[in-house]
């Protein structure tokens, strides 16, 4: 497994993760953004740009809802 395969996996399995877990904190969103991105700077490196531009979308629509979303009940980021 050469380097650009590994970095993808990691994007990926980071994308999954963050994603699955949103519903606990902001911050899960806010990581699932930067997953996205890298998943976004993944396609753009290994030449299938079409997925690099729709991940960049995705991210900055993620990012989006992170800043409009309430911290739900135990969020680490509420306010005290």
């Amino acid at each position: 497994m050469d380097g650009l395969t590994l970095f993808g996996l990691t994007a990926v399995t980071l994308m999954l993760v963050t994603y699955s877990l949103e519903h606990r904190s902001r911050l899960y969103v806010l990581g699932f953004a930067g997953a996205c991105a890298l998943g976004s700077v993944y396609g753009f490196l290994q030449g299938a740009w079409p997925f690099g531009v729709v991940e960049a979308v995705w991210a900055l629509v993620v990012l989006r809802r992170w800043a409009k979303a309430k911290p739900v009940p135990g969020d680490v980021t509420k306010a005290e």
